[in-house]
């Protein structure tokens, strides 16, 4: 789990919940026809600007965005630094062993092309190929938080004018203009806060996972390339350790 975004997630409701049981307590608060507007409105939206197996993901999209991938990245540097020892050494060939043992598939298809000959500018453009085109998934899947962020929002605001509505119809009747309006600013609420605490977070921690994947695959490309190329394992390390913030660039040549 990321300790931070289930840190930052459980503060953003306790507090929440602390001024709400504050001040009147929580049961005004709950008002089922807001909650439909809403839901219903910022969900129904959604089927419509996605496709249904789309939409279907959300809740593995928030399970990727709480529990991400990892990556050790000095550990990967380490392990292509090794394959491009022994291919410097032994010849690329040797490599087709480990190769086959090797468990990152995205490396493997690399490092398999690579012992078979083909092209530098193929497995390269094939490669980036495959990373752009995983890329523009993640952003689609992003994308869906962004738009319920912005529906949420925007069926918030149509629940208040249709309370909104519903009190001025009844302003004879001094008792129904309290439920109307509890609908009218509620709807709001219920708006902002599942935009502000789940679409936009949501949203911009599948984009950081992204960027993370994109940054390892382009280290991964590099190495391919340096180790097909018969480059010097030292000089290897000391590209493929710019990837790092200067203060984890621990090299083993030192």
């Amino acid at each position: 789990m990321d300790l931070g975004t289930i840190i930052g997630l459980v503060l953003m409701y306790a507090m929440l919940v602390f001024a709400v049981v504050l001040g009147v307590g929580v049961g005004p608060y709950i008002n089922l026809p807001a909650f439909l507007i809403v839901i219903g409105g910022a969900t129904g939206a959604l089927l419509v600007g996605f496709k249904l197996e789309q939409v279907k993901m959300i809740g593995s999209l928030i399970g990727v965005a709480v529990k991400p991938q990892t990556y050790d990245v000095p550990a990967l540097i380490n392990k292509l630094v090794n394959y491009a020892t022994m291919a410097r050494r032994d010849g690329i060939l040797a490599l087709e062993t480990p190769v086959n043992q090797e468990d990152d598939i995205f490396l493997k298809k690399g490092l398999s092309m690579a012992v078979d000959g083909n092209d530098p500018d193929v497995i390269r453009q094939l490669l980036e190929l495959e990373t752009e085109e995983s890329s523009g998934r993640h952003k689609t899947n992003a994308s869906i938080f962004d738009q319920f962020a912005a529906m949420a929002g925007a069926f918030g605001m149509i629940g208040t004018l249709i309370g909104l509505v519903a009190m001025l119809v009844q302003m004879n009747d001094p008792s129904a203009i309290g439920p109307a309006m509890a609908v009218a600013l509620i709807t709001t609420l219920y708006g902002a806060v599942l935009a502000n605490t789940i679409g936009i977070p949501v949203a911009n921690l599948l984009n950081i996972r992204d960027k993370d994947e994109v940054v390892v695959r382009t280290l991964v490309v590099e190495g391919i390339m340096s180790i097909q190329a018969g480059d010097n394992p030292r000089t290897l390390e000391q590209k493929l350790l710019s990837f790092l913030p200067p203060s984890e660039r621990t090299s083993n040549f030192e």
